[in-house]
């Protein structure tokens, strides 16, 4: 029992940190696909707007 008691808050600390590293990793990924999506959105609305603008002929 005394091995338990000494390997608990090591134990705990790591599971903490996993949780949060997780977390952190989870919250990273769904940044970058928002900022994917709304990349995709602006680039295909500025060539929406390439195409309904006049060329002029040189």
């Amino acid at each position: 029992m005394p091995y338990i008691e000494e390997l608990l808050p090591t134990i705990v600390v790591a599971l903490v940190f996993w949780f949060v590293i997780r977390a952190v990793s989870n919250v990273d990924r769904s940044e970058r696909a928002a900022e994917a999506k709304v990349d995709e959105q602006i680039n295909i609305t500025a060539h929406q707007e390439d195409n309904k603008s006049p060329k002029a002929d040189n």
